[in-house]
């Protein structure tokens, strides 16, 4: 694992070291985002950015994709040579890049043949499926190297080299950020010159991963490796609540957009300003959701060695300092979202634009609602990822499902169609839905964290 030992080594100096490159570089494709939604807005306007929330189920499921296949083999990894078993370890690696290949072609070409009916099911509306659809076809493209850099940065960073896979998410984004004004204002592009630059950017990020893969120093890969067997399946479930905890976003993000559609078409915010205005505060949103879910990941493969190692008292400092920084990060972001939330939508529109006003009053009232408490989400995150790695997959699959399945459309539901609240019953049932969560979470972390002392 480089120059670092992952069981002797001070855990603040380890945390530092795989949590901050691992959090910036989560942060980097959340930025890329936002700043594609930026030039998107102000270059082309609202219906354009409601078409890249419509299409951002189906970048959540690549994204899952890439988790299952990605964080399941760095988890395998850093397990088997916490055991001292590096001929294991390798074959975990090879098998889910042969994985990743595969299943990410297959799900481009299904993808590009569904999407007219896709976009439509993810809550598309008429004024916005133009606008879906291009910017779609683009992304779909771009898909099978997004998801293959996506899933072999978690092996790289497994591999003690967090620097590389932050380098490497950099370069990539800094691209796409130069060719989005040179697209979209220069060449006239619109939401395809935003689909082309993040294309670009994700192609160069692909090669520069394949590139650190052929000298991977942990594991030593060979033709046999990348044979696919029944242990593949063994691997790939140590990423199974990362992939459902993505999934279930998914779920969350086709639903909202729907009962967003719903209701807002019977209120004066009408159907497009509630789709797209709620598709930029989520990716505002992501910053905090990147952060917490960079640092835990980060320290992921510090928690699986000393795990598998037997050193639980070492896994049980670094799950207290990973829950404690990731709540405070939540508070954080809960004041910002609370005191600016004017400031964070008109990053977005140009106030000359006709639905200017009841945009940022819906910005307004979803940071007030939807996103009131979303600190109280880093404990669930947190433990979700956390178990995961100690190889504990039901507990940590449950916590996965709890917020966004379990919890929230259950009660958008009632507050909906029980309580007639429309709009406002979507909006605050993400609020209540976090308070009930955190409270489960923490039982279900308490219990876990008591195990390890024993």
């Amino acid at each position: 694992m480089g120059n670092l030992d992952l069981g002797k080594e001070k855990i603040n100096k380890l945390l530092v070291a795989f949590c901050i490159p691992c959090v910036i570089s989560m942060l980097i494709n959340s930025i890329y985002n936002i700043v594609d939604q930026i030039f998107i807005g102000k270059g082309v306007g609202t219906f354009a950015n409601a078409a890249t929330n419509v299409l951002f189920p189906l970048i959540i499921l690549f994204n899952a994709v890439a988790s299952l296949i990605g964080i399941g083999a760095a988890a395998s990894m850093s397990l088997r040579l916490g055991e001292g078993k590096k001929e294991e370890a390798g074959k975990s690696v090879g098998q889910a890049i042969t994985v990743m290949f595969i299943v990410s072609v297959l799900l481009s070409v299904v993808s590009f043949i569904f999407l007219p009916k896709l976009v439509y099911m993810f809550g598309c509306t008429e004024n916005v499926y133009q606008y879906a659809v291009d910017y779609g076809r683009i992304i779909i493209i771009g898909a099978p190297f997004m998801i293959v850099y996506s899933g072999l940065s978690n092996i790289i960073r497994s591999d003690g080299a967090p620097q590389y896979s932050m380098i490497m998410l950099i370069i990539g984004a800094i691209i796409n950020i130069i060719l989005d004004p040179i697209f979209i204002f220069g060449f006239h592009m619109g939401v395809r010159g935003g689909a082309l630059a993040t294309i670009i950017g994700q192609i160069i990020t692909f090669v520069i991963a394949v590139v650190y893969i052929k000298k991977i120093k942990s594991v030593d890969l060979d033709k046999d490796s990348f044979k696919l067997d029944l242990g593949v399946f063994k691997t790939l479930s140590l990423g199974i609540s990362s992939f459902i905890t993505q999934g279930t976003v998914l779920v969350l993000f086709v639903f909202m957009n729907n009962m967003l559609t719903k209701y807002g078409s019977l209120s004066k915010f009408g159907a497009d300003i509630p789709l797209s205005a709620y598709g930029l505060m989520s990716k505002i949103n992501t910053l905090f959701i990147s952060t917490v879910i960079g640092i835990t990941i980060g320290a992921q493969p510090i928690i699986g060695f000393n795990y598998g190692a037997g050193q639980n008292e070492r896994v049980r400092e670094t799950l207290k300092k990973v829950i404690i920084v990731n709540f405070l990060i939540g508070v954080v972001f809960n004041i910002i979202f609370f005191l600016f939330p004017r400031q964070l939508g008109g990053m977005f529109i140009s106030p000359s634009d006709p639905s200017y006003d009841l945009f940022m009053e819906f910005v307004e009232l979803m940071c007030h609602s939807f996103l009131l408490v979303i600190a109280l989400n880093a404990l669930e995150m947190t433990g979700s990822t956390a178990i995961q790695s100690l190889g504990h997959i039901k507990k940590a699959t449950i916590m996965a499902f709890l917020r966004q399945i379990i919890l929230l459309i259950p009660i958008s539901l009632f507050l909906c169609i029980g309580l007639q609240r429309g709009i406002y019953g979507v909006l605050y049932a993400g609020a209540i839905s976090d308070v009930i969560c955190f409270v489960i979470a923490l039982f279900i972390v308490g219990s876990e964290y008591k195990k390890l002392g024993k």
